[in-house]
């Protein structure tokens, strides 16, 4: 794509389409993505073509509207996160259908808008499965992206973390995992924390809590942040 061009969702999908080939498609399914709105682009490619483009709000919206896989990708690293409101935060998390999509959006934008914390809040107890996975990416997105809050926040998180830890759904439950995680590497205080909320759910009758709290204390216990 030319550098002189002015970027439009529809220059960008033209360009994934001749970047995209039948054996990324298939390796996406052998990762639990749907490939049926794909063109098995690699993702360095589309971080590559989000780097030629640059940020634009009203651009990302167009690349989400459009559906395609490695356009909603895209839109992550396209989008400005001062530009990004609680209503396209939860309208685009409907639209999550797949746990990439939904991790990388978390990832790469939604964890450094304003708004961050409060869709963690949100999004925690709802039922649908990549909006309550997004809540836990988001939470461990955070983790990593917040530079300013205390710990405050983190072990109000914990009690949602703890309240999640029986849903057995694989993709809600490996993100409450990461996310626990996550949390007790932040520093020294909250591996503590969440080493209590891993011991509590190995001691939980509940299987997946069970099989969380163990997975996660392994790590916790083995690579403590020494702050």
């Amino acid at each position: 794509m030319p550098t002189t061009s002015i970027p439009t969702a529809q220059t960008a999908i033209d360009w994934l389409k001749r970047h995209g080939s039948k054996s990324g498609r298939d390796g996406m399914r052998r990762y639990n993505i749907p490939s049926d709105r794909a063109f098995g682009v690699p993702m360095r490619q589309v971080q590559e073509l989000g780097k030629l483009l640059g940020h634009d709000h009203r651009l990302a919206a167009d690349l989400w509207a459009t559906g395609w896989y490695e356009a909603r990708l895209l839109a992550a690293y396209v989008d400005l996160p001062a530009a990004v409101t609680l209503a396209q935060m939860d309208r685009w998390c409907r639209d999550f259908d797949n746990w990439a999509v939904c991790d990388t959006v978390c990832f790469v934008l939604f964890d450094r808008t304003p708004h961050a914390w409060s869709r963690v809040k949100d999004w925690a107890p709802r039922r649908a499965e990549y909006v309550k996975r997004a809540a836990f990416a988001l939470l461990w997105g955070l983790t990593v992206h917040d530079k300013t809050s205390g710990d405050v926040p983190f072990l109000r998180a914990l009690t949602l973390i703890e309240r999640a830890a029986t849903d057995d759904r694989h993709f809600v439950k490996k993100a409450v995992d990461m996310a626990l995680r996550a949390v007790g590497k932040r520093n020294a205080a909250l591996n503590t924390a969440a080493s209590n909320v891993a011991r509590r759910l190995i001691a939980s009758p509940d299987e997946t809590a069970q099989w969380i709290g163990k997975h996660a204390l392994r790590e916790l216990v083995t690579k403590r942040p020494r702050r």
